[in-house]
């Protein structure tokens, strides 16, 4: 039971889109002090990624579509910057203590370059393309720390709805289909016009 006043359909984010994110900055051991950079960040993991983040007190810098960028602030983002932009142009090398991204693609070598020496990488996913390119020199001579994500830690969920019944989130629905239109979701999905999460609603059960 979770003792809150969100919607079913609401709450059906959680335990997919939530609870990768929170899985993320679990493991990525966010803290009050850190910048932390999320790349993706008007998707479903994204968005809550930068929620997550800010419930603890840290700084987030967010990617975003030039047409999402103002949806993102008003989610939370303390500074945003267009995915279109050159990411080590805009914030500096050096600049970031986390990066919690699930894009990687092209961008990851950039992203690398842009985490302050000892900085986290966390990720559990790669929308942007599986293949990158890694200078083994930024790795190494930076002593970051490259965390990959799947199962989750043990607290992960029971966290979540701690911060659900105490207020500390806010469900992020972008758009409700029933279950029978799940093809027109997830082309309506791939077009990316969206902030937030898609949530499908199955046909009444009879008794």
């Amino acid at each position: 039971p979770v003792k809150c006043d969100w919607s079913d359909a609401e709450l059906a984010t959680i335990p997919c889109a939530y609870g990768t994110a929170e899985n993320m900055v679990h493991r990525g051991k966010i803290g009050r002090t850190d910048n932390v950079l999320v790349p993706g960040a008007s998707g479903g993991v994204g968005s809550a990624v930068m929620q997550l983040v800010k419930r603890r007190g840290a700084n987030v810098t967010a990617i975003a579509a030039k047409a999402k960028m103002g949806k993102v602030l008003s989610l939370g983002a303390d500074h945003v910057i267009d995915r279109d932009k050159d990411v080590v142009a805009s914030l500096g090398e050096n600049s970031m203590d986390v990066i919690i991204d699930n894009v990687a693609g092209q961008a990851f070598g950039g992203l690398l370059k842009v985490l302050k020496p000892g900085g986290r990488y966390v990720s559990s996913g790669a929308i942007g393309g599986p293949l990158v390119t890694l200078d083994m020199r930024t790795f190494y001579l930076k002593d970051l720390k490259l965390i990959g994500c799947t199962a989750w830690d043990e607290p992960v969920f029971l966290n979540l709805i701690s911060y659900i019944q105490r207020g500390e989130l806010q469900p992020l629905v972008a758009k409700i289909f029933p279950l029978e239109r799940i093809a027109d979701a997830q082309r309506e999905f791939i077009l990316k016009k969206h902030v937030g999460n898609f949530v499908l609603i199955p046909p009444p059960v009879d008794d």
